[in-house]
């Protein structure tokens, strides 16, 4: 029923904000022929700077044969920017409403066998997909920011997709150069994202009680674990922390840890002061770098480390 993932060469991504645009740039970075659908006139110049920001990285890290700026064809006219369309890449707004017309319209639009992602981080499927007449093909594909850089793609279907569609994705975000994460079931804020907000939760509680500021957090983020997340995740590392016994012999020596009240995972109350520590706090670290500045500054020292890891085997 489904194309070959593997012959698919024209890429539809809509979108115009840093998702939707960060996918046209990995999409044409890829030798995909892209076409991004932008909702408005308006927003073409702020579409434009995300692909030129992300070029100079993709290009740092190496084109694939093809690939080319040139292949990149926006429109505002949203059948146009379906027709021919082998996959889709949905990068709406996160409103559910958006989403649900914009699936039914696909739904008329698309040919039945045609895949499409969304990058929700929100939603599920079951919920977007509910006013689409073609749901069985609807899937999730939600990338980690900047989607142009990091290789995770969280992939889950909803009530109504084919499993078939779900494997698809896998098979074909993995040919496009990503790293696919298949999931089991639906659940809020997938994988990566929930480890994400526990330990974001953990750093707006350690500033709201004074224990440390913005910048100490993110200081021992980066000088402590974040190096070696890089080649291990959480569960490797406190396999291997614990030498020849491995997990087994992490939990029993520091399982009793675990009810120590070091956490506090429920989401502290989001007060004035809360939120103007954390403003003046990053501001600060910011010094006078305007966003410009730190995206280009953050995508270098992504890509000097996925260079790395290649080098490294």
């Amino acid at each position: 029923m489904y194309l070959d993932p593997h012959s698919v060469t024209r890429v539809t991504s809509l979108g115009a904000g840093p998702i939707g645009g960060g996918w046209a740039a990995h999409f044409l970075a890829r030798g995909y022929d892209v076409t991004a659908y932008i909702h408005d006139e308006s927003e073409r110049a702020a579409f434009d700077a995300i692909v030129d920001t992300a070029w100079i990285s993709l290009e740092t890290l190496g084109l694939d044969a093809g690939a080319s700026r040139a292949r990149l064809t926006v429109t505002t006219d949203l059948e146009m920017a379906l027709d021919g369309a082998q996959f889709v890449q949905e990068s709406a707004p996160e409103r559910l409403e958006i989403k649900q017309t914009l699936y039914a319209r696909m739904g008329e639009l698309l040919p039945e066998n045609i895949v499409i992602g969304s990058s929700t981080s929100g939603l599920t499927m079951t919920e977007i997909q509910a006013g689409c007449q073609t749901p069985a093909r609807c899937v999730i594909g939600h990338p980690f920011n900047p989607p142009y850089l990091l290789p995770l793609v969280e992939i889950v279907g909803g009530k109504q997709t084919d499993p078939a569609a779900v494997a698809w994705a896998g098979a074909f975000y993995e040919a496009a150069g990503k790293a696919p994460l298949i999931m089991k079931k639906e659940i809020p804020g997938f994988v990566a994202t929930r480890l994400q907000e526990a330990l974001w939760r953990e750093a707006l509680h350690m500033v709201a009680a004074g224990e440390a500021t913005p910048e100490d957090i993110d200081i021992a983020l980066i000088n402590g674990p974040a190096p070696r997340m890089v080649v291990q995740g959480q569960c490797m590392a406190f396999h291997v922390a614990c030498g020849a016994g491995g997990m087994a012999t992490n939990l029993d020596q520091f399982g009793p840890a675990l009810k120590w009240p070091w956490t506090r995972l429920d989401a502290p109350e989001l007060t004035q002061e809360l939120r103007d520590r954390m403003v003046d706090g990053c501001n600060s670290i910011a010094g006078d770098r305007d966003f410009e500045d730190m995206a280009a500054d953050r995508d270098a020292k992504i890509v000097a480390v996925l260079n790395a890891l290649r080098q490294s085997g």
